[in-house]
C-alpha cells in the first residue's frame, strides 16, 4: 500500500515498492536511489540532489538497519523522524520514500548473511566487526529490492563506500556506484545523525577533528613517515578533546590497505574514528 498523505508517496513493502518503479520503467525513465537510516541532515539531501541530476526519478530508503548494529550499540537510540524525512526528501526532489518495517526485510527464519573481507577488514572492521556484514546484507537486498541505474552514497563513511564498491564488483550487481563528497557544517565538522547526541561543549570539541585531519593530511602529502604522521594526529586529538582514539591511519584511498613504503604513495586516505563520552564519531580526508 502507498502511504499518500504523507509530503511524498511512501512504500513499505516490496511488491508495492516494485510496482512503482516497474511502472516508471515501463516508461523509460532512469533510476537513482539513496540509501539512508534516516534522521535526514543536509548531507543525506545533498545525495538525494546529485542523484536528481543523474536519474529521471529518485528513490530514498529509510530504514534503521538493525544486522550493521552490535547489542551494546545505539540501534534503540538511533534517531527516527520518519514524517520529517519525508518532508525534507520531498524538498529535496525525492519521487518516492522506501520505509519498510523490520519484518519485510528480514522474514521469519531468515539466515542468509554475506561475509565480507578487503577493504571491510581494519579499520571500523576491526572495532565493528558485525558492522560491514551487516550494511552489504541490507545494500543488497535494498538493490534487489529498488532495482537502481545508480545509488548514491557519502564519502564520510568512506570505507563503507569502498566495501560497496567492492561488493557490486564481485556479485555484479549492475548499479553504478557515485560517492558524495562530505557534508559539513561552517566549522568543518562532518554531517552525522550521532552529532544529535551532542552538547555544545563537546560540539566544539568535535569540531576540532576536521583540522587535526587536514594537517594530518598535508603532512603525509609531503612524504612524511605514515606512523608520525599518525602518532602526532592521535596525539593532538586527545589534547583536542577527545576522551578516546579507536584508530588514525592513512591508507590506500581504494584498497584501505597500508602503505608497505611507510609513505602515501598515489590516492591516500586519512581515516578517524574518535569518542566523545558515549557518542562515537568517524571522519577521513583525502591525502
Amino acid at each position: 500500500m502507498i502511504v499518500s498523505d504523507a509530503p511524498l508517496p511512501v512504500v513499505r513493502s516490496t511488491a508495492d515498492l516494485r510496482a512503482v518503479v516497474d511502472g516508471w520503467r515501463a516508461q523509460g525513465r532512469s533510476l537513482a536511489f539513496v540509501p539512508t537510516m534516516g534522521a535526514l541532515h543536509e548531507g543525506h539531501l545533498d545525495l538525494v540532489r546529485e542523484a536528481g541530476r543523474r536519474a529521471d526519478q529518485v528513490v530514498a530508503s529509510v530504514f534503521v538497519n538493525p544486522t550493521q548494529f552490535a547489542p551494546h550499540e545505539d540501534l534503540g537510540r538511533y534517531p527516527r523522524q520518519e514524517g520529517q524525512d519525508a518532508a525534507l526528501l520531498a524538498g529535496a526532489g525525492c519521487h518516492l520514500m522506501y520505509a519498510p518495517f523490520v519484518e519485510e526485510m528480514y522474514p521469519d527464519g531468515a539466515t542468509t548473511t554475506i561475509s565480507v573481507g578487503g577493504p571491510a577488514e581494519d579499520l571500523e572492521g576491526a572495532f565493528r566487526p558485525q558492522m560491514f556484514g551487516g550494511v552489504a546484507l541490507v545494500v543488497a537486498k535494498l538493490f534487489n529490492q529498488v532495482r537502481p541505474d545508480v545509488a548514491i552514497f557519502g564519502e564520510k563513511d568512506w570505507q563503507q563506500l569502498a566495501v560497496i564498491r567492492r561488493m557490486v564488483r564481485d556479485l555484479d550487481f549492475p548499479v553504478e556506484i557515485v560517492g558524495v563528497q562530505t557534508a559539513r557544517d561552517g566549522h568543518g565538522l562532518a554531517l552525522s545523525s550521532r552529532n544529535a547526541y551532542l552538547n555544545e561543549d563537546r560540539l566544539a570539541i568535535a569540531r576540532r577533528l576536521n583540522g587535526v585531519l587536514a594537517e594530518a593530511a598535508a603532512k603525509a602529502r609531503t612524504g612524511a613517515p605514515l606512523a608520525a604522521v599518525e602518532r602526532e594526529a592521535h596525539a593532538a586529538l586527545l589534547r583536542a578533546g577527545f576522551d578516546r582514539i579507536d584508530y588514525v591511519h592513512v591508507r590506500d584511498a581504494a584498497t584501505l590497505r597500508s602503505f608497505r613504503s611507510g609513505v602515501a604513495e598515489g590516492p591516500a586516505r586519512v581515516l578517524a574514528a574518535a569518542w566523545l563520552g558515549t557518542t562515537r564519531l568517524i571522519d577521513n580526508m583525502a591525502v
